[in-house]
């Protein structure tokens, strides 16, 4: 594997295990077993390795849900399948973690591929509960960019709950509840 490969994997890892304030660039050196100058050759910098990895832990994240959008039938089987995939809340999301980091939220540069993946992902959702209105499938009533912003809170607030609470209980609650929620929109 190329050097650049094993700095963002690195950075990929201790992103998601530390987030970016706790992360230090020798951590991630040390990780892909790569020396300073090997890092710099690649990268700018800190800020511009967490970026790449950002956007390929925001790449991964993409590619799972829609494969488990596309495993469903009906927009509420789609979105239902994205609700209940499985995920290890204690761990947290790998994109999400970054929205809690001051560093993060204080650099549009670092911020943008934590925006740009949740927009997206967003409008996947409300894409897809569009067309579930649209069938008949799902009341008219329903807002799909409300409601898929909603899909995505309880999703990223599970993550927060579950964490608080050292426990997946809360997360799979807040699950059930949207789930049964969606299914109560059923036409």
């Amino acid at each position: 594997m190329e050097t650049s490969e094993r700095l963002i994997e690195s950075a990929q890892a201790l992103l998601w295990e530390r987030g970016y304030v706790g992360t230090s660039p020798k951590a991630i050196q040390e990780r892909a077993g790569a020396g300073q100058g090997s890092m710099y050759h690649h990268f700018r910098g800190k800020p511009d390795l967490a970026v790449a990895a950002m956007r390929r832990s925001a790449g991964q994240l993409r590619a799972q849900a829609e494969e488990q959008m596309a495993r469903g039938g009906t927009a509420l089987e789609k979105a239902t399948a994205y609700l209940v995939r499985e995920r290890d809340a204690l761990r947290g999301c790998r994109v999400g973690r970054m929205a809690m980091d001051p560093d993060v939220v204080a650099s549009a540069q670092l911020r943008e591929p934590v925006r740009e993946t949740f927009d997206w992902l967003t409008g996947h959702l409300a894409a897809v509960l569009a067309e579930g209105v649209a069938s008949g499938e799902l009341r008219p009533g329903l807002d799909p960019d409300d409601t898929a912003t909603m899909i995505v809170a309880v999703v990223q607030g599970g993550y927060v709950l579950a964490r608080a609470a050292g426990s997946q209980e809360p997360f799979d609650s807040a699950v059930r509840g949207a789930v049964a929620l969606l299914a109560a929109q059923a036409a």
